[in-house]
């Protein structure tokens, strides 16, 4: 089974992030803005904490933001998705986190690590994909955090979107800034305490509305299809 056209004539666009000290929370708002103002349907999902509170209490992390649903593999927990609902029921996922190490944290690679069920059903086959992502330095990992998240997105099938230079910002040489053509970014400093400048922030307001507008085109592209051509082909005919 591939990954379903959504029947809204809306195109919609699920933004999945991780964020520790605030730094991706901050891009998924300005993304937000960007994909709602190319005409699309948006949503914040938070990736679940797999540290303890003790943890993030020694790393001095401040408090998820509690208005916006988390993944959750427990029915029926208060304000929370599905692992299914957050990657499935949509028609393009940006997915925002920071660096660990020049790849992506662990919160994030359990989310991956839980989709073997949707990989054997074909479920994200076809669907667009595009990252935004957060390191401390400027040789930190902005484009390998990208380049090793790749092989995750591929073996589902997805399509990756980046950005490439379609914004004349990314060239901007008068400051230090974060992103790429791979997609929005922002430094956080060695200690966590730069924030996502004015430029970052139109870079990744940027991504979401180019991303949109090639989501939609995907979306119209394939309800213009005769019925049985609608879904991209299931893997296993």
């Amino acid at each position: 089974m591939a990954s379903k056209v959504t029947t809204s004539n809306k195109t919609r666009i699920h933004i999945i992030y991780y964020s520790m000290y605030g730094h991706i929370a901050t891009l998924a708002k300005s993304i937000l803005k960007g994909v709602e103002a190319a005409g699309a349907e948006a949503r914040l999902i938070q990736v679940p904490e797999t540290l303890s509170k003790e943890v993030l209490t020694k790393m001095h992390a401040p408090e998820k933001d509690k208005t916006v649903p988390t993944i959750s593999f427990a029915p029926g927990t208060e304000n929370t998705v599905t692992l299914e609902d957050a990657l499935v029921n949509c028609d393009g996922i940006l997915f925002g986190y920071p660096t660990r190490f020049g790849g992506m944290p662990a919160q994030v690679k359990a989310i991956w690590d839980a989709t073997g069920g949707l990989w054997m059903k074909g479920s994200l086959v076809g669907k667009p994909i595009g990252v935004f992502f957060s390191t401390g330095t400027q040789a930190g990992g902005q484009e390998t955090t990208t380049l090793t998240s790749l092989t995750n997105f591929i073996h589902h099938g997805m399509l990756f979107v980046p950005i490439g230079y379609t914004s004349p910002l990314l060239a901007n040489m008068d400051e230090i800034h974060g992103g790429s053509a791979y997609g929005a970014g922002t430094y956080a400093g060695s200690d966590g305490s730069r924030k996502p400048t004015d430029l970052e922030l139109k870079i990744a307001e940027h991504q979401g509305s180019y991303f949109t507008q090639v989501a939609t085109a995907l979306k119209i592209g394939r309800a213009a299809l005769p019925p049985k051509e609608a879904n991209p082909p299931d893997p296993k005919q």
